[in-house]
């Protein structure tokens, strides 16, 4: 693991679009997994600003979502869809047939999540995932207890998660009980993981992501198990973690 320490939010989103940005550059063709919430947004915004100032090519990017609520329609405001549309697909450009999110409200949920692995398997594999972080430990919509093998699946939410994401609802009872989600197996077989975290909120998951063992009790502990894994976090989210300072960048 090699933890890349920020300042704030805006220096965090800047790095992180670099890390992107480089991996485009170097593989036009590249299979990209991406991340919703409130964390990845400044990241979306300054890559979007990066590619079109350098004028790259992401035709033959493919795009590869985490996850999605289920019974939410593409066009609904608060689903995933929304999202990747309103902050990265549409600013670039990119084409329905690049880009891949589960369906939530697939009549056959079951089947949409062997759907889901075919098309990861179809296209390679992921080269790049980028992760946010829940304050339960959770990575995708893969809260504390799921197993370490597990793949793409519906989950039920547990209530810390319906509380903390409810705000991206107009009430709390709009709020989906559960989810589509890439499994951590399916996390894990990425070729390179970049992980973001800020925000005091995000403090006790990073001390027991840092200092903890590794434990399904704390689904984004096994990233720690990964060949090439990063994390990036800023000054609040890292306060009072013990880090080796041999595994740290200071930004």
């Amino acid at each position: 693991m090699h933890i890349i320490k920020v300042k704030n939010d805006r220096e965090l989103s800047d790095k992180a679009s670099d890390f992107l940005l480089e991996e485009i550059k170097r593989n036009p063709k590249a299979v990209l997994g991406l991340a919703t919430g409130s964390t990845p947004e400044g990241t979306y915004r300054e890559l979007i600003k990066k590619i079109k100032k350098e004028k790259l090519d992401v035709s033959q990017l493919t795009t590869i979502n985490l996850d999605e609520y289920v019974g939410l329609s593409e066009d609904h405001p608060s689903s995933y869809h929304a999202y990747m549309n309103h902050h990265l697909f549409k600013p670039l450009g990119l084409t329905k047939e690049q880009t891949h999110i589960p369906k939530g409200d697939a009549p056959d949920l079951e089947a949409e999540t062997k759907r889901f692995e075919r098309i990861i398997q179809e296209c390679g594999g992921i080269d790049f995932q980028l992760l946010g972080i829940g304050e339960n430990g959770h990575i995708g919509f893969n809260e504390p207890g799921t197993s370490f093998d597990s793949r793409t699946q519906v989950v039920d939410l547990k209530p810390s998660t319906i509380e903390v994401n409810s705000r991206f609802f107009d009430n709390k009872e709009e709020m989906p009980r559960r989810a589509l989600t890439l499994g951590i197996a399916s996390i894990m077989e990425s070729r390179r993981i970049l992980l973001l975290a800020s925000g005091e909120r995000k403090q006790p998951a990073m001390k027991r992501l840092i200092e903890g063992p590794v434990d399904e009790q704390f689904p984004a502990s096994v990233l720690k198990n990964h060949p090439h894994f990063t994390l990036i976090a800023d000054e609040a989210a890292l306060s009072g973690v013990l880090i080796d300072e041999m595994n740290q960048t200071k930004i």
